[in-house]
């Protein structure tokens, strides 16, 4: 029996390549100690200072003990303050000087990447334009498990 051709999938295309270039994003992050996540937290922290944990793991869309957790390891490296950290007050989180300049430096690399993925793929850049500001519809039984 010959082997089947599978058909294009851009599921499977936009996965590998975003694969690929978290992967890129990862490695001129790691000498400022930064993930991507933690490049994520930061940059909302940064764009809404006194950001609640709640909000916090809304906008990353994570759980707000993964937030506490994250935002524990940005506290304990320097990059955010958190001036209320006591059981049953809310937070005030704000970055840091040594966050904020991670942070610029962080959007420096960033914005090489940029131009080297539009110039790679301009066709694929221009596709991806707004679409984290308005993302597509997501399909209804996303995230279900079916027997």
């Amino acid at each position: 029996m010959a082997a089947q051709q599978r058909r294009f999938s851009p599921v499977i295309a936009l996965l590998t390549m975003s694969s690929i270039w978290e992967a890129q994003l990862g490695a001129v992050l790691k000498d400022l100690g930064l993930t991507t996540r933690k490049y994520a937290l930061l940059g909302h922290i940064y764009g809404m200072p006194g950001i609640s944990f709640s909000e916090l793991a809304r906008r990353s869309q994570i759980t707000v003990q993964t937030a506490h957790t994250a935002v524990r390891t940005l506290v304990d490296e320097g990059f955010v303050h958190d001036s209320t950290a006591h059981a049953g007050s809310a937070s005030e989180l704000r970055v840091t000087e040594k966050g904020d300049w991670a942070l610029m430096e962080a959007e420096k690399r960033l914005r090489s990447l940029d131009r080297e993925l539009s110039k790679g793929a301009p066709e694929l850049s221009q596709a991806l334009r707004g679409l984290h500001e308005e993302p597509v519809e997501v399909h209804p039984a996303a995230g279900r498990r079916t027997a």
